[in-house]
């Protein structure tokens, strides 16, 4: 099969693309054709070893963990797929080797679900991680009906979806990003403010009291603003910045999960959550799709076809 891999850590110049044998279907996965694989930023912090003492890598590394596409073979229990059904997974596995970046991909089947008809093959491949992540951190901050909640690089590919699943929870909503992303991040549903040192004047001057929760999806000096910015008794939740917990919060790496994501692109297939594109690369293109991304300003999801 046709990849995208490296076999050494390093910068996009270590990219090669070529032929790997196909993947192993194991008992509980199944073998998915790929047509469209999100891309998001663990991939390249992999890529340049920053996970190394986290996650055991095998060369040749193909990257991605996000997938859409067709079921071309099923293993010994996997009951609930068929040859020829339309999925789409988060498929990590405990080895960082055979990613989504393929003509072919195996996916363990606890972390694939049903794709709906109408939920095109690229919308579904930019939802799994940004989508779960967003879902499982809304979640274990608590985010209800009635709150305000903060969020932190509300426009990026996690911030995106997380802004309309706190809107769809009830809670108003302010979300920082930069200027040129303000309209966007109004159609969301969101009030927009800017980074900067004017923070944490701007978000007092909507929110007085503090927000109840507060969703970090960039760590750092945004971090730094929550004390000023949490209301006594409030939530915090972050992806980026483990000082979540020392502030009483939660500290947020999203898992692989049927259930949130056959919910997650039930929502897109209602109408009720948005998927937002950033840009659609064909694989032969995937190393400048990577090098967008790593560029940071990325509003939504990239997407590479197969």
């Amino acid at each position: 099969m046709k990849a995208l891999f490296y076999d050494e850590f390093g910068g996009r110049e270590k990219f090669q693309f070529g032929e790997l044998p196909d993947p192993h279907l194991g008992p509980d996965s199944l073998v998915v054709k790929v047509v469209a694989a999100g891309i998001n930023p663990v991939d390249y912090k992999i890529r340049q070893g920053y996970l190394a003492g986290l996650m055991d890598a095998t060369f040749p590394v193909v990257p991605g963990w996000d997938v859409a596409g067709v079921v071309v073979a099923t293993g010994l229990d996997t009951p609930e797929y068929a040859v020829g059904d339309e999925v789409l997974a988060y498929a990590r596995k405990d080895v960082v080797s055979g990613g989504t970046l393929a003509e072919l991909v195996s996916v363990p089947v606890r972390t694939a679900a049903h794709k709906p008809s109408g939920v095109s093959f690229t919308d579904a491949a930019a939802l799994p991680l940004a989508g779960l992540t967003a879902l499982q951190s809304v979640r274990r901050a608590g985010v209800e009906a009635g709150q305000t909640v903060l969020i932190h690089a509300a426009a990026g590919g996690v911030g995106s979806f997380a802004t309309q699943l706190a809107v769809l929870a009830g809670a108003r909503v302010v979300g920082t990003a930069g200027a040129s992303n303000h309209d966007y991040l109004r159609s969301l549903g969101a009030e927009p403010i800017s980074y900067g040192e004017q923070l944490v004047e701007q978000a007092r001057a909507l929110a007085p009291e503090g927000f109840d929760v507060i969703l970090d999806y960039v760590g750092g000096q945004a971090m730094d603003t929550v004390p000023a910015l949490l209301m006594p008794g409030g939530s915090v939740a972050s992806i980026a910045d483990s000082r979540a917990v020392a502030l009483g919060g939660h500290y947020v790496w999203v898992r692989p999960d049927h259930d949130d994501l056959a919910e997650l692109v039930g929502l897109v297939a209602d109408g009720k959550l948005r998927v937002n594109l950033a840009g659609i690369y064909p694989i032969e293109e995937a190393v400048a799709a990577y090098a967008e991304l790593e560029g940071g300003h990325v509003r939504g999801k990239l997407v590479v076809t197969i």
